[in-house]
């Protein structure tokens, strides 16, 4: 049975058929914070970008709806090979390495490499001068290796924008990238600080990116110079490069509103405060709700005279405290499909949430029973009382008292946590920051409007811990 199923997996996933006309959906793995190719319209909050339209008209050639999936770009080939969605549109570009792994499609945007310094700076022309200087790159663009072969010490970064945002705060010398990011960016901002130095000599091709054997290539293929043919691809590029980067013929130019600092503000304070009360504060709740019950098993479980149990548990706390919490959201959603466990991610936040509180939380509550008397515990025996009876009704209310305050900076250290579920597509507090920021660069004003919200947040809850010690100091006798 075994083999007859792996047979029918690899008929499956053969190169005549195509899953995506089955299902009737294409789902399309992208950043959604890397403008001018994908990001969110400042004023309507909606997905666009040069490969999202790009996405879109390919869907209605093949005559399915498109799905998009926002993941970060470190993250989104394992994305891919976790079956998250079907193909990557974020100027995936096309190389012999990428080739081997991955089915990648047709170029729909062409380019290349050039080196970009600031203004003043002419000590770099050519790839040669990159020896010794500091080149911000994400470090797993081609880009990088590009970079780092020249002789740069390079800076890891999650894209080209905060890359640019370096080179202009002066942290670094150099960025390497394609030339339709780098005439994008100047188009929309008119940056007059920074400049192209150089070129790299590098041709560079972006296509679309699928599983090996995916069975897309042909309606791909087939549909991207369909609209090669008929100028969508020249058109969708005007509109947002202000410049033709698709090989098509040259079509009309789309002009772009300038954006106002104050008003991106303004329009992106309920966008925030909707993420933050559809998922930054949920998480937090319903992973601190759980993560405390875990808390509560594990530091029973520690101490317990039975050693089997007790090590189980301490095994469990040390494997949550000795990994971090970015490690333990990774395995959650990213390595658990390789073993047929497929979470989705608010879910797989609220998991991996749970489980780092209740590592945490259970040592915070097993030091506030331990601090309770054993008289306390010898005298509700001597009155007939059982574990269970003495643990609720004597030990467990003094020991709350205890445990609030660490308790309570679990739970705001939580707060602050949620945002790396950004990370596994769920779209909280900081990714809704990210997104708005991106076709902008406007990172400090929107950063900075989410740092206020956290900020916020956290002052709440630190109200509502000090009126819950003020209740419980009711209870203790002076």
């Amino acid at each position: 049975m075994a083999l007859l199923a792996l047979a029918l997996t690899g008929c499956g996933g053969g190169g005549d058929e195509n899953p995506v006309k089955s299902s009737g959906v294409l789902r399309v793995g992208t950043e959604g914070v890397y403008a001018p190719f994908s990001y969110h319209d400042a004023t309507t909050g909606e997905l666009v970008g040069y490969d999202i339209d790009v996405a879109k008209a390919v869907a209605d050639k093949l005559g399915v709806r498109v799905e998009f999936v926002e993941t970060p770009w470190d993250s989104i080939f394992a994305a891919l090979e976790a079956n998250r969605f079907d193909v990557v549109a974020n100027q995936v570009t096309i190389t012999d390495e990428r080739k081997a792994k991955y089915d990648l499609s047709e170029p729909y945007s062409v380019g290349e490499g050039v080196i970009v310094t600031r203004a003043d700076d002419n000590s770099i022309t050519s790839l040669a001068d990159l020896k010794g200087k500091v080149a911000a790159e994400n470090a797993t663009s081609n880009w990088s290796e590009v970079a780092r072969q020249a002789g740069a010490r390079v800076e890891a970064v999650e894209g080209f924008t905060q890359a640019i945002k370096l080179l202009n705060q002066g942290r670094v010398d150099v960025v390497v990238n394609d030339s339709i990011a780098v005439y994008a960016y100047l188009a929309e901002t008119n940056d007059k600080s920074v400049k192209i130095a150089g070129t790299v000599g590098q041709k560079s091709e972006q296509g679309f990116a699928a599983r090996k054997n995916s069975g897309l290539l042909p309606d791909l293929n087939k549909a991207l110079d369909e609209l090669r043919a008929d100028g969508t691809l020249a058109a969708i590029s005007q509109k947002y490069l202000k410049a033709n980067a698709s090989g098509a013929p040259e079509a009309a130019e789309t002009p772009q509103q300038p954006r106002s600092t104050l008003q991106l503000v303004l329009d992106s304070l309920w966008p925030l405060a909707k993420a933050a009360i559809t998922m930054t504060i949920p998480l937090t709740i319903i992973s601190f709700a759980i993560g405390l019950v875990i808390a509560l098993i594990v530091a029973l479980a520690r101490l317990a005279s039975n050693p089997v149990i007790s090590n189980i548990a301490r095994f469990y706390v040390s494997v949550i405290r000795g990994t971090p919490l970015l490690v333990q959201l990774f395995i959650v959603f990213y390595a658990m499909p390789e073993l047929g466990v497929r979470i989705d991610p608010f879910p797989a936040a609220v998991i991996a949430f749970s489980l780092n509180v209740g590592g945490y939380a259970a040592e915070v509550i097993r030091s506030a029973i331990l601090s309770i008397p054993k008289g306390q515990w010898e005298a509700a025996e001597t009155i007939g009382m059982n574990y269970t009876k003495t643990l609720q009704r004597i030990v467990l209310p003094q020991a709350a008292r205890v445990a609030v305050p660490p308790l309570s900076n679990t739970l705001i250290s939580l707060v602050k946590d949620t945002s790396l579920a950004s990370t596994i597509l769920v779209t909280e507090l900081l990714r809704e920051a990210q997104r708005i920021a991106a076709p902008t660069f406007e990172f400090f004003a929107l950063y900075g409007t989410a740092a206020v919200y956290y900020w916020v947040i956290c002052l709440a809850l630190s109200f509502g811990q000090a009126r819950i010690e003020h209740r419980l100091e009711r209870y203790v006798a002076r």
